[in-house]
């Protein structure tokens, strides 16, 4: 449960935290997660989004602190993942089944296909404005991102920009406003960003050139996940364009797994050549770190090593299970090199430089392979790879 919170004059937030959430579509979460949504009070009564379907009614609960909900007059969907509309027929049921739901067109196939049934559906886009007494809504689409239904929803006199998913955090803090928590919140933002919006990096350049140029007033943006923004705006798109740009830094991710510490020895060489450089490197054993924690990890890098040994003709079971979490965000501008031990056959750097060509990242070497143990001569090897990719890194940064 979430108290509700009048976060302007007649704005409320009563959504619900989900404080046992751990695991997000494969993405580990630490500190569970909200849902936000919204109450309007005015004219005519506005709820932007509800929550996740086992939280539906802790979210009528808290309406019915402010409002009767059968009071509520029209229901604004910025986007239909099931975290947000999962408990929304039942709050049409609530309020009245032929109360309108503005939505994108495609939010209105999304909602469709998800319950299988007809609502008052009125369709909006990108400069359609919704007025009601002496409030303006106006709507944004924001096509992929990260939905094709996805939107945001302008609160025009109170200058608020309620953002969907974008800008959020999973994060499930008492903290409601980012003064409250301070710099402590840009990890979570962090993490967000790599796990749920880097793979649209280009839609969102795009986005921050059409908000700058309709030249919008923001005092406040309301996320659907996490705290909101009010003290620190201008960091957090900053933060949004600096991530989305995707430019390398002087930072290497090692990302490496072993079966008889072969490639750990390896992977520990590598590393050293790096840091031999004064280049900043980040070990990352697979056994040891979530592939979420990896991708953020690899956010702000400029080059990945990747060391795996070869198992069964291929490469580590989870090597492969982080390399196709990495594959599906398709992080860019990295250089990218292999390594690792074997037995028999040994095709594991083969298989890693053919998922760097599909990744379109530059292979800076074609990959060291050691046959059971690394000697003396093998590690040189290794750490002289580090030396190659750290120089290689230091020359694109210094284009």
């Amino acid at each position: 449960m979430k108290r509700p919170v009048e976060i302007a004059k007649g704005v409320y937030s009563v959504g619900c935290r989900d404080w046992d959430l751990r695991d997000f579509h494969g993405y580990s979460i630490y500190e569970g997660t909200s849902y936000n949504a919204f109450l309007i009070l005015g004219e005519k009564n506005v709820l932007i989004d509800t929550v996740k379907a086992k939280f539906g009614d802790d979210l009528l609960s808290n309406i019915s602190t402010i409002i009767d909900p059968k009071k509520i007059d029209i229901v604004i969907s910025n986007h239909t993942e099931m975290d947000h509309t999962g408990s929304l027929l039942k709050v049409m049921h609530r309020i009245g089944k032929k109360k309108p739901v503005y939505c994108s067109k495609m939010g209105k196939k999304n909602i469709t296909s998800h319950f299988h049934r007809n609502l008052n559906f009125q369709v909006v886009g990108t400069g359609d404005e919704l007025k009601i007494g002496n409030r303006t809504f106006s709507f944004i689409e924001t096509k992929m991102l990260h939905w094709p239904d996805s939107m945001f929803t302008y609160l025009k006199e109170e200058a608020i920009l309620f953002s969907s998913d974008a800008f959020g955090q999973h994060y499930s803090g008492d903290e409601v406003f980012d003064s409250e928590i301070g710099d402590a919140i840009m990890p979570h933002a962090q993490k967000y960003y790599a796990n749920i919006l880097l793979h649209f990096s280009p839609k969102v350049q795009a986005l921050l050139k059409d908000i700058a140029g309709m030249d919008l007033k923001i005092k406040m943006i309301c996320p659907d996940h996490g705290i909101f923004w009010k003290d620190h705006i201008p960091k957090i798109i900053g933060a949004y364009d600096k991530w989305s740009r995707q430019e390398p830094e002087k930072k290497v991710v090692v990302i490496f797994d072993t079966m008889w510490e072969s490639t750990a020895k390896m992977a520990r060489a590598v590393a050293k050549g790096v840091e031999s450089e004064d280049v900043k490197v980040k070990m990352m054993n697979t056994r040891r770190w979530h592939r979420s924690d990896i991708i953020n990890e690899i956010i702000d890098a400029g080059a990945i090593a990747v060391g795996s040994p070869t198992l069964n003709n291929g490469i580590f079971p989870v090597i492969s299970d982080v390399m196709t979490y990495i594959k599906g965000l398709k992080p860019r501008n990295k250089i990218a090199a292999a390594f690792g031990s074997f037995g028999w056959s040994g095709e594991a750097v083969k298989i890693l430089n053919k998922e760097f060509e599909v990744m379109k990242m530059e292979i800076i070497d074609e990959g060291i392979r050691v046959q059971y143990v690394p000697e003396e001569k093998d590690l040189n090897a290794c750490f002289d790879l580090g030396v190659k990719i750290a120089k290689a890194l230091k020359e694109k940064c210094s284009e």
